[in-house]
């Protein structure tokens, strides 16, 4: 939004701005925020920054060295829509407090890396990404965790459940499971949410693409967005996230992009189309290619990022919950092949946009319980390290293959590698494999260890706890 720190303080004046607010995130992908009125911001603090405490963001440094700065990326600046006083917000870098460098753990700094270090390996031509966000609005939701209880609930008024409940009065249209892809209203009763939402996104300086309501009868609806840079596209998910949260919890329901929220529907997933681009057109784009004109770099991304798709799950597929989605014997993307409008394969190519100006790849595993930052830079070193080792997908097994896998031949889908179906396997795999993850200096290993050691505590309290069902299995044998 703006380039300099004179342009911003001149917004801040003729809009009559009453507070800054600064953005930042933590290691496994939360946002935060400090507020500054804006009679306190200076020049200087647009510049250099603003001190902060870290110390207690999950992931990073300890209460004795928690001091950073946060530096507003001014290009991000936009009204804060949520807010009851006129508030300007910004995301923010995080850095060191005396020497100014980036602080290592910062996924922003991750993806700025990435497309320094992706520059240097590959030119001309930038990676740019869309992804896609699949999420639930309930009408209600009470979980718990205790010593004694543990257990959820959730709620919505479209839901099959209903059609028998007390509405007063109860009017129908409710959507039957798995009904729900592409319902129209009444049955569909989101619609105008969606658009407040898309029109909110789009306010905020992220390019729309269309919305509509998904598989999952109780309320699953998706966004999709553009195409853009690394970097956008990684912010994009974060303001993404942000606005389709507060946008359901003003209208008194609730957005969850939880992978799996519930038994017996639809799963939420992330997909993420991407390509090298250069000069609006495709570098994924060979007109005398032997598959869905794909070219030579196409096919070296795909065989990086099967080649490393395991490590790729513990930052793209990072919970406990994601698990719950990816599941063997299913139409789940577990298996590490591509194919043309394969929804079953790990890679999908789009037979929509075989043309030169977007031909791509969407890669199917990724949820929004992701570091966007982390997900996005790592499919990008992963692509890159297939171009840089010339990988043929082909020969390690990969495909294409134009089958649903779920149909094929035991003996034959024994052959297709699968892909780690426990947030613990996906951990040990990049653990093993993540030295692509090093090239360049982009992710450093401390981050990756702070990564793992991090999950790894998700896993346990997880493991640790009794599950309910356990008692329907167990408590009277």
């Amino acid at each position: 939004m703006f380039s300099d720190p004179t342009e911003a303080l001149e917004f801040v004046t003729a809009e009559g701005v009453q507070m800054i607010d600064l953005k930042t995130i933590d290691l496994p992908g939360r946002w935060h925020h400090v507020t500054v009125p804006s009679g306190h911001l200076t020049a200087d603090a647009l510049r250099h920054g603003v001190g902060i405490d870290t110390s207690s963001y999950p992931g990073y440094k300890s209460v004795e060295a928690g001091d950073m700065r946060v530096v507003p990326d001014l290009s991000t600046g936009s009204l804060d829509p949520f807010c009851q006083a006129t508030t300007l917000s910004f995301i923010c870098d995080i850095v060191e407090p005396i020497s100014g460098e980036a602080y290592q753990r910062d996924p922003r700094g991750v993806v700025k890396r990435t497309e320094e270090y992706f520059s240097q390996v590959v030119s001309p031509g930038h990676p740019v990404f869309s992804p896609e966000m699949e999420f639930y609005v309930f009408s209600d939701v009470r979980y718990a965790s205790e010593m004694n209880a543990a257990g959820y609930e959730v709620d919505s008024v479209q839901a099959p459940w209903n059609s028998a409940a007390e509405e007063m009065p109860n009017l129908g249209y409710k959507i039957p499971t798995h009904g729900g892809y592409h319902a129209v209203p009444p049955r569909d009763r989101l619609n105008d949410l969606r658009s407040e939402m898309l029109m909110a996104i789009e306010a905020a300086g992220v390019r729309g693409h269309y919305h509509h309501h998904e598989v999952g009868a109780p309320g699953q609806v998706e966004i999709e967005v553009g195409l853009g840079p690394m970097l956008d596209m990684a912010d994009a998910v974060m303001k993404m996230k942000y606005i389709i949260s507060n946008i359901a919890h003003r209208a008194g329901m609730s957005a969850t992009f939880m992978p799996k929220p519930m038994f017996g529907e639809a799963g939420n997933g992330m997909h993420v189309h991407q390509y090298v681009t250069d000069q609006g057109k495709s570098l994924f784009w060979d007109p005398d290619g032997d598959y869905a004109n794909l070219s030579t770099m196409a096919l070296n991304w795909i065989g990086g990022l099967l080649t490393h798709a395991a490590a790729l799950l513990a930052l793209c597929s990072p919970s406990t919950n994601s698990y719950r989605r990816l599941v063997p014997g299913y139409e789940a993307p577990i298996s590490a092949f591509y194919g043309l409008s394969n929804r079953t394969a790990a890679i999908r190519v789009p037979a929509y946009s075989v043309n030169e100006r977007e031909n791509r790849i969407e890669f199917r595993p990724p949820d929004a319980t992701c570091n966007p930052y982390l997900c996005l830079a790592a499919m990008a070193m992963a692509g890159l390290d297939g171009i840089r080792q010339a990988v043929d997908p082909g020969a390690c097994g990969f495909g294409p293959f134009d089958t649903d896998v779920v149909r094929m031949a035991p003996e034959d889908r024994a052959r297709i590698v699968q892909l780690p179906t426990s947030l613990d396997d996906a951990l040990s795999a990049l653990e093993a494999d993540h030295d692509f993850l090093l090239e360049g200096g982009v992710f450093s290993a401390d981050t990756i260890e702070a990564w793992i050691d991090f999950k790894q505590e998700e896993v346990a309290a997880v493991n640790l706890r009794p599950h309910p069902h356990e008692y329907v299995l167990y408590y009277d044998l």
